[in-house]
Protein backbone atom coordinates (compact mmCIF):
# COMPACT_ATOMS: atom_id res chain seq x y z
CA UNK A 1 0.00 0.00 0.00
CA UNK A 2 1.49 3.41 -1.10
CA UNK A 3 1.19 6.24 1.39
CA UNK A 4 1.53 9.68 0.92
CA UNK A 5 5.09 11.68 1.91
CA UNK A 6 2.19 14.07 3.62
CA UNK A 7 0.71 10.90 5.60
CA UNK A 8 4.01 10.19 6.33
CA UNK A 9 5.52 13.12 8.48
CA UNK A 10 1.83 13.39 10.09
CA UNK A 11 2.84 9.74 11.29
CA UNK A 12 6.23 10.05 11.75
CA UNK A 13 4.97 13.04 14.18
CA UNK A 14 3.05 10.92 15.71
CA UNK A 15 5.48 7.85 16.86
CA UNK A 16 8.18 10.41 17.50
CA UNK A 17 5.76 11.53 20.33
CA UNK A 18 4.88 8.56 21.29
CA UNK A 19 8.11 7.52 21.97
CA UNK A 20 9.03 10.74 23.94
CA UNK A 21 5.92 10.34 25.79
CA UNK A 22 6.86 6.88 27.03
CA UNK A 23 10.67 8.57 28.05
CA UNK A 24 8.73 11.29 29.74
CA UNK A 25 7.06 8.23 32.38
CA UNK A 26 10.25 6.72 32.54
CA UNK A 27 9.09 3.63 30.49
CA UNK A 28 11.20 1.59 27.90
CA UNK A 29 10.05 1.04 24.24
CA UNK A 30 11.18 -0.52 21.13
CA UNK A 31 11.33 1.96 18.43
CA UNK A 32 10.58 -0.85 15.69
CA UNK A 33 7.80 -1.95 17.36
CA UNK A 34 5.92 1.22 17.67
CA UNK A 35 6.72 2.13 14.55
CA UNK A 36 5.61 -1.35 13.29
CA UNK A 37 2.62 -1.06 15.97
CA UNK A 38 1.70 2.29 14.16
CA UNK A 39 1.90 1.16 10.52
CA UNK A 40 0.13 -2.45 11.44
CA UNK A 41 2.83 -3.67 9.36
CA UNK A 42 5.91 -5.54 10.09
CA UNK A 43 8.78 -3.09 10.50
CA UNK A 44 10.82 -4.16 7.63
CA UNK A 45 7.61 -3.68 5.36
CA UNK A 46 7.20 -0.11 6.66
CA UNK A 47 8.29 2.84 4.45
CA UNK A 48 12.23 3.55 4.42
CA UNK A 49 11.70 7.29 4.97
CA UNK A 50 9.74 6.55 7.95
CA UNK A 51 11.60 4.31 9.79
CA UNK A 52 14.68 6.69 8.76
CA UNK A 53 13.10 9.71 9.99
CA UNK A 54 12.25 8.09 13.37
CA UNK A 55 15.20 6.52 14.12
CA UNK A 56 17.55 9.89 12.94
CA UNK A 57 15.39 11.99 14.86
CA UNK A 58 15.02 9.91 18.19
CA UNK A 59 18.95 8.85 17.89
CA UNK A 60 19.77 13.02 17.16
CA UNK A 61 17.44 14.55 19.55
CA UNK A 62 19.61 15.66 22.02
CA UNK A 63 21.69 17.38 19.34
CA UNK A 64 18.56 18.91 17.98
CA UNK A 65 17.85 19.60 21.38
CA UNK A 66 21.28 22.00 22.12
CA UNK A 67 20.52 23.28 18.61
CA UNK A 68 17.07 24.71 19.21
CA UNK A 69 17.80 26.05 22.67
CA UNK A 70 19.67 28.92 22.08
CA UNK A 71 16.55 30.07 19.87
CA UNK A 72 14.02 29.75 22.53
CA UNK A 73 14.48 32.77 24.20
CA UNK A 74 13.11 32.80 27.48
CA UNK A 75 11.80 29.16 27.14
CA UNK A 76 13.35 25.75 27.87
CA UNK A 77 12.95 22.84 25.62
CA UNK A 78 11.58 21.14 28.51
CA UNK A 79 8.71 23.42 29.00
CA UNK A 80 7.29 22.88 25.41
CA UNK A 81 4.87 20.86 25.12
CA UNK A 82 5.80 17.22 23.92
CA UNK A 83 4.11 17.40 20.40
CA UNK A 84 5.93 20.98 19.67
CA UNK A 85 9.36 18.77 21.27
CA UNK A 86 8.20 16.19 18.61
CA UNK A 87 7.92 18.18 15.75
CA UNK A 88 10.74 20.02 16.34
CA UNK A 89 12.89 17.16 16.23
CA UNK A 90 11.35 15.38 13.66
CA UNK A 91 11.90 18.78 11.74
CA UNK A 92 15.23 19.13 12.67
CA UNK A 93 16.07 14.98 11.79
CA UNK A 94 14.48 15.79 7.89
CA UNK A 95 17.04 18.70 7.68
CA UNK A 96 20.25 17.51 9.11
CA UNK A 97 20.03 13.59 8.65
CA UNK A 98 18.54 12.23 5.53
CA UNK A 99 20.94 11.64 3.24
CA UNK A 100 19.70 11.66 -0.04
CA UNK A 101 17.02 14.08 0.68
CA UNK A 102 15.10 16.35 -1.55
CA UNK A 103 13.39 18.10 1.34
CA UNK A 104 15.19 21.69 0.98
CA UNK A 105 14.55 24.54 4.38
CA UNK A 106 11.66 25.59 2.54
CA UNK A 107 9.38 22.27 2.12
CA UNK A 108 10.91 21.34 5.45
CA UNK A 109 9.72 24.36 7.35
CA UNK A 110 5.89 24.51 5.48
CA UNK A 111 5.53 21.08 6.49
CA UNK A 112 5.80 21.86 10.13
CA UNK A 113 3.70 24.86 9.99
CA UNK A 114 1.43 22.46 8.28
CA UNK A 115 1.45 19.95 10.91
CA UNK A 116 1.59 22.64 13.65
CA UNK A 117 -1.65 24.13 12.41
CA UNK A 118 -3.45 20.80 12.53
CA UNK A 119 -1.91 19.68 15.83
CA UNK A 120 -1.21 22.64 17.73
CA UNK A 121 -2.80 25.32 19.66
CA UNK A 122 -3.86 28.28 17.27
CA UNK A 123 -1.32 30.16 16.99
CA UNK A 124 1.99 27.62 17.39
CA UNK A 125 2.50 27.60 13.54
CA UNK A 126 4.00 31.10 14.01
CA UNK A 127 6.05 29.92 16.89
CA UNK A 128 7.33 26.81 14.82
CA UNK A 129 7.79 28.72 11.98
CA UNK A 130 10.52 31.33 13.58
CA UNK A 131 12.09 28.75 15.59
CA UNK A 132 13.06 26.72 12.20
CA UNK A 133 14.22 29.76 10.31
CA UNK A 134 16.59 30.55 13.22
CA UNK A 135 17.55 26.96 13.55
CA UNK A 136 17.66 25.10 10.04
CA UNK A 137 20.80 27.13 8.93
Amino acid sequence: MEISRNKLHEKALIIIYQCLTFESLGSEYDIKEVISNNMELLFEDVDIYLRHVVVSALAHKQEAINAFTPNLKKWRFERLSLLLRSLLILSYAQYYHLTNSDMDKKVIINVAVNLAKTYLEKDDYKFVNAILENTLK
